[in-house]
């Protein structure tokens, strides 16, 4: 199991708390939410790569039983893209490179825009 963090986006103030695993290990990126069939709205995985890259950031959502919304972000801790992922899509791709992948509730999408600054705090 992954420590646990707090996201808070220093551009908005979330409606409610973020915690998150921290996920830097191979196996606990490769395996994601897969498998999951629920989330709460305030849970979530933060995906961290080795360096910003668009592919290396890139998310399956093969395996995947629920829809999510995912919030890659910067090095700098800045949000450079957003989607709301399908269940089961083949992949998506971050349109500019990223080191974080937030994958959390679909509901939470709008607590993020590009060009958010976010923080991160040990939980």
């Amino acid at each position: 199991m992954p420590r646990q963090i707090q996201i808070q986006n220093q551009s908005r103030a979330l409606k409610q708390p973020l915690s998150v695993g921290y996920c830097e290990s191979f196996f606990c990126r490769l395996r994601g939410l897969t498998f999951r069939r629920r989330l709460e709205p305030y849970e979530g995985l933060i995906l961290v790569q080795g360096q910003e890259s668009r592919l290396d950031a890139a998310i399956h959502m093969l395996t995947v039983f629920m829809d999510l919304a995912v919030v890659w972000i910067n090095a700098d801790r800045t949000v450079v893209d957003a989607v709301h992922a399908k269940a089961w899509h083949l992949a998506y791709i971050p349109k500019r490179p990223a080191k974080y992948v937030l994958e959390i509730h679909p509901n939470r999408i709008t607590d993020f825009e590009i060009g958010d600054k976010v923080t991160f705090i040990n939980g």
